[in-house]
């Protein structure tokens, strides 16, 4: 039992997990402690950082949080195992030139911890003109992008470059994940990054909780729902600010299987050329009576500013998809049509004569726009709903983007419905099964 100003705090034996992550945090570069809520992932790599700190030979040291509110709360008081509680009667809070500090007496002499808040772009001003020996970010992936990448710049010359952070889950595209630890994975695949020590923790991770009210817990979540993967299981998907509420996988996701003996009256393929983002072209298929949208298959190719094709390369790949999509479904030519992007009128050129090289008549027809964009998300969100929008599992961008997309917030707040399209996720999937469900919608009675 340990004694703080909220009372006795109980102490809860260390998995082996745990126990693993802390002793390689001793020797490791960056520390990151990843997944659901309440899976102990702050007091586990406090403690962590209070073992490298006490012996660290740099005086100067970092801390931070989305706010300043946050840092002081999750890091230096931590519901009673905070740095003022793991270094209780050898530190003090103060300032260091006019920035909030925490003044902690180590074996290895003073250390200054400065508190900081990183929400914001120029929070980065505030961190810069020192070198930080060491750094614990806590919420890492909900800090400005250049505050983060300040912080990784700031540590360079530090006798032994050590940075600690802890973060719930986001969207599997989010930059955090892109710059940052995607690079990582990929450097230690190669051996070639023994020092990232990475741990993913859940719910099940904590001893703290008895197992009887951890069952109680958890009956209380659909198992099957978003909500439950990202702060449960602490998987990468959005869970808040969501469109597609009422999207459940087992409901939408579907294997060929499944589908197998499913006939279909129509297809309908959309196109949506991307910039320096990614080209899609859904296939989507409609059941009888126009009683379910199937998305049976696509073509996707995420393109960059060194890496886009020209309109006629995509018009051939994409044909060569359509021609592929002819042998597999007999009725497809006699019933299928193609909705491209309204805005990219030399695409459509190049795709119509594509397609009558290939002995293929099919009309290219711009894309609806008329009834705006969130006249097109209701649709797909009705059709959620109702149980009647299916995609075929192995189409994951898809997949991705119907789970992870969401209402730009600060859109919201100017009273406009606006969907996030920040690279977070594949959004331009959204659009092009979008543009090749909706002139049906009066066919689908929605």
């Amino acid at each position: 039992m340990r004694m703080t100003e909220v009372g006795l705090i109980p102490y809860a034996p260390l998995t082996a997990k745990q126990s693993n992550y802390i002793i390689r945090c001793r020797d490791s570069w960056l520390n990151v402690a990843e997944g659901g809520k309440r899976a102990g992932k702050n007091i586990i790599n406090l403690i962590a950082y209070a073992m490298c700190l006490e012996v660290h030979p740099d005086k100067l040291h970092l801390v931070f949080g989305v706010s300043l509110g946050a840092a002081k709360m999750n890091v230096i008081d931590s519901n009673g195992f905070g740095l003022q509680w793991l270094f209780a009667g050898r530190c003090r809070e103060g300032e260091y030139k006019n920035r909030d500090a925490l003044y902690i007496q180590t074996k290895t002499g003073e250390k200054i911890v400065i508190i900081a808040g990183g929400g914001k772009a120029n929070d980065a001003a505030r961190i810069k003109g020192n070198s930080y020996g060491t750094v614990y970010g806590t919420e890492v992936n909900e800090c400005h992008k250049s505050f983060v990448q300040e912080v990784f710049d700031r540590t360079i010359s530090s006798s032994f470059r050590q940075l600690f952070f802890d973060l719930n889950p986001k969207p599997p595209s989010h930059w955090f994940y892109k710059d940052v630890l995607d690079h990582q994975d990929e450097n230690k695949k190669r051996g070639e990054n023994e020092g990232y020590n990475y741990e993913h923790f859940t719910l099940f991770d904590n001893l703290s909780i008895p197992n009887d009210r951890l069952k109680a817990v958890l009956v209380t979540y659909d198992k099957a729902s978003l909500w439950y993967q990202a702060d449960i299981l602490g998987k990468r998907t959005a869970a808040t600010g969501r469109i597609y509420t009422g999207y459940n996988s087992k409901d939408v996701v579907r294997t060929r299987d499944d589908v197998k003996d499913y006939k279909y009256i129509k297809f309908s393929i959309g196109v949506d050329i991307g910039g320096t983002d990614a080209t899609v072209a859904t296939l989507t298929g409609f059941t009888p009576k126009y009683k379910d949208v199937v998305l049976l298959d696509g073509y996707y190719h995420k393109q960059g500013k060194e890496s886009g094709y020209t309109h006629d390369r995509y018009a051939k790949e994409i044909v060569v998809k359509i021609v592929e999509w002819g042998r597999t479904y007999p009725a497809f030519f006699a019933c299928a049509h193609i909705f491209c992007e309204s805005a990219d009128k030399l695409f459509r050129q190049a795709l119509s004569n594509e397609l009558k090289r290939n002995g293929i008549y099919i009309s290219v027809v711009p894309s609806y726009k008329k009834e705006g964009i969130v006249d097109r998300i209701r649709l797909t969100e009705i059709l959620i709903n109702q149980g009647r929008y299916k995609i075929i599992h192995h189409l994951k961008p898809w997949i991705e983007a119907i789970e992870n997309a969401t209402w730009d917030d600060k859109k919201k707040q100017e009273g406009e419905w606006v969907r996030t399209d920040d690279g977070s996720y594949p959004v331009d999937c959204l659009d092009s099964s979008e543009y090749a469900v909706q002139p049906f919608k009066p066919r689908l009675e929605v």
